[in-house]
C-alpha cells in the first residue's frame, strides 16, 4: 500500500495540557482560580513568564515575555516561582494514563504528546471516543484540563488540539481533510513563524488553499527546503510517524544576568561559567551523543537576539577558545549592552546506524572530557 494511503488510515491524537503550569498551581491552590497569575521568575530580577493563566493572557500577557513587561501590561499580576517537581509528577499521572490507550507515545514536552491509536481496541477502536476519556480521566485523576485534536496524521492533530483550546476536543476525520486544509492561515502551518508568515502574505498568500497554487520548484525558490514542506503541509500531507523514542538534537545553557553585560570583556568573563555547567550537562549523555556543531546566543538589552553556530569539522580549536570566539562574533552583531548568555551544542545520536564518527564537545585532557 502507497504511504499517502498508510497515512490516510492512521489514527493520531495531539493531547496538550492547558495553561499547564497554571493550571497545577490552580489546582493545588483554587485562590488562584479565575485570577491573573503567571508562573515566571520575578520582574525585580529581570525574569521572564513561562506561562500564565487565561485571565493574565486577556490582559496582554504571553510566555516568554520579560516579567516586568507583564507586569506593567498587567499591575494586578500575580507571579509564582516554578515548581518543576510538580509539574513532573502531572505528566507523569498524564502518560500513566495515555498508557492505557497505546504504547506508541511521543512526548514533546511536560504537557504535551502524540499518540498513535491506529491498532487501538479502546472504545471500540473510536479515536474520537479515546479522545473524550483522556480527557476525562486526566481532568479527574489529574485535576486539570487538556485539549485534544484526533486527525490522520501528526500535522493536524497538533493543529486541531489548539481549535478549541481550552478544554476542547477537535476531530479532522479523512473525508473532512481537504476541507479543513483548504481553509487553514497559513500561520498554523508547523515551522511558519512571523518571518514567513510575513513573506507570504506580501505575495497574497494568506490560506492553504492559496498556497497551493504553487509549485514546489517556486516555494523551494522562496523558501529553500522548508518549501517542499509548505508543498506537502498545504495539501495535509504528513507522513511522519509517532516516535516512541524521541532524541535530543541539541543541548544548550544560558543565563540572564541581572545587570547588562556592557561590553566584550564583560561578556567573555561570563563564558567560563556557561561552559563548566555545559560540560557537566553533556557528561551525563556522552555515552550516546557526540557533537557536531557547536553556537551561541546573544540576547541584547532591548530583547532582539541573534545565535552563531560552526561545524566542529572546520574549526580545530579548543573548546573554550571556539565558544569564545563565536560569541565575540555573535556580540558584535549588535554591539550593544546584552542581558543574556547562552552556549550549546547540535548532537549526533551515536545509536543511530547511520552514524559514522563521534565528534566530541571538549578536547580531552586529564583523562576526562
Amino acid at each position: 500500500m502507497p504511504e499517502s494511503q498508510l497515512t490516510d488510515t492512521r489514527k493520531i491524537l495531539h493531547v496538550d495540557a492547558d495553561a499547564f503550569y497554571c493550571s497545577v498551581e490552580e489546582r493545588d491552590d483554587p485562590i488562584l482560580k479565575g485570577k491573573a497569575f503567571a508562573v515566571g521568575g520575578k520582574a525585580e530580577r529581570r525574569g521572564v513568564i513561562a506561562t500564565c493563566s487565561y485571565a493574565a493572557r486577556k490582559a496582554g500577557v504571553h510566555s516568554a515575555m520579560a516579567s516586568y513587561r507583564a507586569v506593567r501590561e498587567c499591575p494586578q499580576l500575580i507571579i509564582i516561582k516554578p515548581r518543576f517537581e510538580a509539574y513532573k509528577e502531572a505528566s507523569q499521572q498524564m502518560h500513566e494514563i495515555f498508557q492505557k490507550y497505546s504504547s506508541l507515545i511521543e512526548p514533546l514536552s511536560l504537557d504535551e504528546a502524540y499518540l498513535d491509536v491506529t491498532d487501538s481496541q479502546k472504545c471500540r477502536g473510536s479515536a474520537t471516543l479515546m479522545a473524550r476519556e483522556i480527557m476525562q480521566a486526566v481532568r479527574e485523576q489529574v485535576g486539570i484540563t487538556v485539549s485534544v485534536g484526533a486527525a490522520p496524521n501528526k500535522f493536524l492533530a497538533k493543529v486541531a488540539s489548539d481549535w478549541n483550546k481550552p478544554n476542547g476536543l477537535c476531530v479532522i476525520p479523512p473525508e473532512k481533510v481537504q476541507d479543513f486544509v483548504f481553509e487553514l492561515p497559513v500561520e498554523k502551518i508547523h515551522g511558519v513563524g512571523k518571518v514567513t508568515a510575513e513573506k507570504l502574505h506580501n505575495k497574497g498568500i494568506m490560506t492553504c488553499g492559496m498556497l497551493r497554487q504553487y509549485s514546489r520548484l517556486e516555494l523551494s525558490r522562496w523558501f529553500g527546503s522548508f518549501g517542499e514542506r509548505l508543498w506537502e503541509l498545504a495539501r495535509g500531507i504528513d507522513d511522519r510517524p509517532v516516535e516512541t523514542g524521541r532524541r535530543r538534537k541539541s543541548l544548550s545553557v544560558e543565563h540572564t544576568y541581572d545587570a547588562d553585560l556592557p561590553d566584550e570583556a564583560a561578556i567573555l568573563a561570563k563564558v567560563g561559567a556557561l561552559l563548566e555547567d555545559l560540560e557537566q550537562r553533556f557528561k551525563k549523555i556522552s555515552g550516546e551523543y557526540g557533537v557536531s556543531k557547536r553556537f551561541v546566543k546573544v540576547k541584547f538589552a532591548d530583547f532582539t537576539q541573534t545565535t552563531l553556530e560552526e561545524l566542529l569539522e572546520r574549526n580545530d580549536q579548543p573548546a573554550e577558545e571556539h565558544f569564545r570566539a563565536l560569541m565575540v562574533r555573535a556580540w558584535e552583531r549588535g554591539s550593544r549592552p546584552v542581558r543574556l548568555l547562552g552556549v550549546g551544542v547540535r548532537l549526533v545520536d551515536l545509536r543511530a546506524p547511520e552514524q559514522l564518527l563521534q565528534l566530541e564537545l571538549f578536547e580531552r585532557r586529564k583523562g576526562r572530557l
